[in-house]
């Protein structure tokens, strides 16, 4: 029979991510899943700023599940700050080209 070649795809957004009220503490996930060929790399970026995972540092409480969803063990939340809480987006690039996610807010809830 024909061998049909499977044509590459640019990246596509398939499932975004939605606003999450986050309890200090708690795990909480930013689900993202892209689709494309070959398949695409995620990145997601805190607004603006690239989110470092576990991939880059080993002790990050974030971790880049492999359907390209941004789960944090324990939401970071201190007397100087809130370093979860902020507005994400997710790429998703390969060669050709690159898709992004709809904005999602994280908020942690009040003490």
């Amino acid at each position: 029979g024909s061998h049909s070649q499977l044509e590459d795809t640019a990246p596509r957004i398939v499932e975004h991510p939605t606003d999450v009220l986050a309890s200090k503490g708690e795990p909480a996930t930013l689900s993202c899943k892209a689709e494309g060929r070959p398949a695409p790399v995620v990145e997601w970026y805190k607004d603006g700023e690239r989110v470092e995972t576990d991939r880059e540092d080993p002790r990050s409480h974030r971790t880049l599940l492999p359907g390209g969803s941004l789960f944090f063990l324990r939401i970071l939340h201190g007397r100087r700050g809130k370093p979860d809480e902020g507005v994400y987006v997710c790429v998703a690039r390969n060669y050709l080209g690159e898709a992004t996610s709809r904005n999602a807010s994280l908020e942690v809830a009040g003490e």
